[in-house]
């Protein structure tokens, strides 16, 4: 009995810990960034609603000036029509690029996806993991910007896939799918299911490091060469006769 409450007030500590830390910039700017995403994913199903309301209602005129009146039946069909349209389209998908593969989505969506998840799980993390998760977070801005540009075949971007739309995610799925009662069991290095998890995202913040900053140098080494040929072609104010 006594354990039990221990365990209660250890989960209630850990729920006080997580609130205070969702509170943190990287958490907030993370939150917008869903946020603003999921208007801009709201705001493109109403006009995909209204263009289908607007389609039935004009194939109804159509019908009228072409066939013959609807009629009142005819016009009542259309409603129902139109309604159960709306209706669809509200209800399904519900986001079609939520549920799908990774290999179908942009280098921009993995990203998207990854950002999401990390907001949405953040309440199941124990608090040590949340400062990780905040680097992590913030990392992803800078990496979304540099990965949308680059072919998703690029050796560079396949890496980023891997580890932003498969690896992470699914070290936060295992360790959710430890029972708590388990998680301080030790491996055979002595690491609790905790520790495992700490050690993962660090590893994976580093790797996001690694890519991030050879993505960086990418653009460090085209700037360099196009300022050495600018140089190297206007130097002494000369301009030369051909392109």
């Amino acid at each position: 009995m006594d354990d039990d409450r221990y365990a209660r007030s250890m989960e209630r500590a850990e729920r006080v810990l997580q609130n205070l830390s969702a509170r943190t910039p990287e958490a907030r700017a993370a939150m917008q960034r869903t946020r603003k995403r999921q208007n801009s994913e709201a705001g493109k199903r109403a006009l995909r609603i209204v263009a289908a309301v607007a389609a039935i209602f004009a194939a109804m005129i159509a019908w009228g000036l072409i066939v013959g009146p609807v009629g009142t039946a005819g016009l009542m069909l259309v409603v129902v029509m139109a309604i159960l349209a709306a209706l669809l389209l509200i209800v399904f998908p519900k986001n079609r690029r939520e549920v799908a593969a990774v290999e179908q989505l942009s280098n921009a969506e993995v990203v998207h996806r990854l950002d999401t998840l990390l907001i949405r799980q953040r309440p199941a993390l124990p608090a040590p993991a949340l400062s990780a998760i905040d680097a992590i977070s913030a990392q992803l801005p800078l990496l979304e910007q540099r990965l949308q540009v680059l072919d998703p075949l690029d050796p560079l971007a396949q890496d980023a896939r891997r580890l932003m739309g498969q690896h992470l995610p699914d070290l936060i799925a295992r360790y959710e799918k430890v029972p708590p009662t388990h998680r301080a069991h030790r491996d055979g290095d002595g690491m609790s299911v905790e520790d495992r998890l700490l050690s993962g995202l660090g590893a994976a913040k580093g790797a996001m490091d690694d890519i991030g900053n050879r993505l960086v140098q990418n653009d460090l080494s085209a700037f360099e060469t196009q300022g050495r040929f600018i140089e190297s072609r206007y130097k002494d104010g000369e301009v030369g006769s051909s392109g």
